[in-house]
């Protein structure tokens, strides 16, 4: 590890080095544009060779992504990301695999896919973009679509009830998950840059505009006039506080959250939760991750992040075991083997 470590400290790459020669084809203002630059800003600062890093996609706007990323790269069908990103993963565990996907393509035909990677805490990188809508087929609900939108296939408002990506995957017991906004790539590649140190499935949910289908979808949340009240920060050791005056802070009352104002009915910053993003147990996490408007910001930043062990390191102990106690250590023990019998 050391070595790698000195080897990957020499490799200088730019931001141009991982931009294809493809002609960006996503409609002007769409929110893949910054993510896109978040992930070409990041990627030179991994130390990571790019014949190292693996760039998988399923279907869909946001899966056009690995035509534009100078790195090896896998365009897969509809749902099925997830389990080739594993299969890539599993065949050499020394590439860095990220995993990009929409909400539909996740959450939908991809669903079980989806939830047994988190289950299983293969070590891949998850970026799911959220517009909540299915966005390259023009314009269908998808399951991240809110109650009542009226959509090419709901004329009358959707009738369902959505997924939180972020119950859905903490529900499935991923170790990492982090939110983050289209508007903010700094702050992406942060949270892209926790993503790459994690040891486990690390899923990213971006909350991203689509201009055609579900323009300002994220506008009670990223507007300029209401992000500082409807946005909190989950900064590992940090109290969650916001608001334009940072007067407002998130409190645990009991068994639930409340949003407070800092100075009123005596609340100080000491009544203010500290967010720790390394508790094993699910709970605080999946309420913070299911925080909503109108009566609690969303929380942005990595919620969770926790150690377990993970798929490629339990698949190769039991492959190390099984070479260790076998009878069989090459090809004329394995011919050699079972019942033989002499021909004359």
């Amino acid at each position: 590890m050391e070595n790698q470590n000195i080897e990957n400290q020499a490799i200088q790459l730019t931001k141009e080095d991982f931009a294809s020669d493809q002609v960006v084809k996503w409609c002007p203002g769409c929110g893949d544009h910054a993510i896109l630059k978040a992930m070409q800003d990041v990627f030179p600062k991994l130390g990571v060779k790019k014949e190292d890093i693996v760039v998988v996609s399923g279907i869909g706007c946001s899966s056009r992504f690995p035509y534009y990323m100078n790195t090896y790269g896998f365009h897969s069908i509809h749902g099925r990301a997830a389990a080739c990103a594993t299969g890539v993963k599993l065949a050499n565990p020394k590439l860095s695999v990220w995993m990009i996907t929409g909400d539909g393509d996740c959450t939908a035909i991809g669903g079980n896919h989806f939830i047994h990677a988190c289950r299983r805490n293969i070590d891949i990188n998850l970026i799911l973009f959220n517009n909540r809508i299915y966005g390259m087929t023009k314009g269908q609900f998808s399951p991240c679509t809110f109650r009542g939108t009226k959509t090419k296939t709901s004329p009358q408002g959707t009738y369902e009830d959505p997924f939180n990506p972020g119950e859905l995957a903490i529900g499935a017991k991923a170790t990492f998950f982090a939110r983050g906004v289209d508007v903010n790539p700094k702050e992406l590649t942060e949270i892209f840059m926790e993503s790459y140190h994690h040891d486990g499935i690390a899923v990213t949910e971006v909350l991203q505009n689509c201009m055609i289908f579900s323009n300002g979808v994220h506008e009670n949340i990223t507007g300029r006039d209401v992000r500082d009240d409807m946005q909190v920060k989950c900064v590992h050791g940090q109290p969650l506080i916001f608001g334009k005056n940072r007067d407002k802070g998130i409190r645990l009352n009991g068994n639930q959250l409340e949003v407070v104002t800092i100075g009123e009915n005596g609340i100080t910053e000491k009544d203010i939760l500290v967010h720790d993003k390394t508790i094993e147990d699910t709970g605080l996490h999946m309420m913070l991750a299911h925080m909503a408007p109108p009566h609690f910001p969303v929380a942005i930043g990595v919620i969770r992040d926790v150690k377990a062990p993970t798929f490629n390191d339990s698949l190769d102990q039991v492959i190390a075991n099984e070479k260790a106690n076998s009878k069989i250590h090459c090809m004329d023990d394995l011919l050699n083997s079972g019942s033989t019998w002499n021909i004359e």
